[in-house]
């Protein structure tokens, strides 16, 4: 792909967001949309995750959280997944986040810290329904940062054993140095922080993000593990995804695989590669070297 291309895919989001923001929904769409949500999540539970009648085995004793990343939802973002982590025989869930009012097409777009609350209290749900201590959390791009204000601010470290990232936006994206150009036009950045507060939150330098960072990236009793893949278009600079700490584990893909291509899209909703390094990081113990041939397995 060509350097401009690349970049014209991260603008374009941004674009789309405030688009979904100032034009009026109509009441009949998001009817629609809210039909269309019902249903998958039902398919989501007739294929094998979101059943809260699921028990942790004592092979995988916690429930695994899957959390969507921004503009996606807890459906789509894991339709591939939810099904590999469950066919091995974890207890999945997902959830909605980030919702605006009036914008029913898009998640995670609201202020992240509302976000990670909401976080919070279906953590307390699955572990309510399944009867577990501790969960472990699955996140993509945004959906791999934001827990991480959870287990800082909300108390979420004592409820989760393992955070996976998987393109997460942890120290924030230039989107190949785009959002400096926010500062050419007067008002661009209100706008943004008004109409997407969550774009607004993972811009580098933030007031969120420094908040978030300030004083170390994790926190103790928590094993994190990062999954980035260098060509990443949206987080950048990809080596802003990685965590500093002493129970940190980053991963480049591309480390274990050089033919791995998956950008920042597909390493979330594709790649079997990243799929096989998330069930590594959620059962070390078990863990088998991945490679391309992972790709397969």
């Amino acid at each position: 792909m060509l350097p401009w291309k690349r970049a014209l895919r991260p603008l374009a989001a941004l674009l789309l967001a405030a688009a979904a923001t100032i034009v009026p929904v109509a009441t009949a769409q998001a009817e629609t949309q809210a039909e269309t949500s019902e249903t998958q999540a039902g398919s989501a539970a007739s294929s094998g995750w979101n059943d809260y009648s699921c028990k942790p085995s004592a092979a995988h004793p916690r429930p695994v959280v899957l959390v969507h990343g921004t503009f996606a939802n807890g459906v789509d973002n894991w339709l591939t997944l939810a099904p590999y982590l469950t066919n091995r025989g974890y207890c999945v869930f997902s959830f909605d986040y980030g919702q605006l009012p009036g914008v029913p097409l898009f998640y995670a777009l609201g202020p992240i810290d509302r976000s990670a609350e909401q976080l919070a209290v279906f953590v307390d749900k699955v572990l309510a329904a399944t009867g577990a201590a501790e969960t472990d959390l699955v996140g993509h791009s945004q959906g791999g940062m934001m827990p991480r204000y959870y287990l800082k601010f909300l108390g979420g470290a004592a409820e989760v054993h393992t955070l996976v990232g998987i393109a997460p936006s942890n120290h924030g994206t230039t989107l190949n140095g785009l959002t400096n150009l926010l500062a050419y036009f007067p008002g661009a950045a209100d706008l943004l922080s008004t109409a997407t507060p969550a774009l607004a939150d993972q811009v580098v330098g933030s007031a969120f993000l420094t908040k978030l960072n300030a004083g170390g990236d994790t926190v103790p009793g928590v094993h994190y593990t990062v999954l980035a893949t260098k060509y990443d278009e949206v987080v950048t600079p990809y080596r802003s995804q990685f965590l500093s700490g002493s129970d940190v584990h980053n991963v480049l893909i591309q480390d274990l695989c050089p033919l791995d291509l998956s950008e920042h899209a597909a390493v979330g909703l594709l790649d079997r590669i990243v799929f096989h390094e998330v069930t590594n990081a959620l059962d070390p113990a078990h863990a088998t070297a991945t490679t391309c041939l992972s790709a397969v397995g």
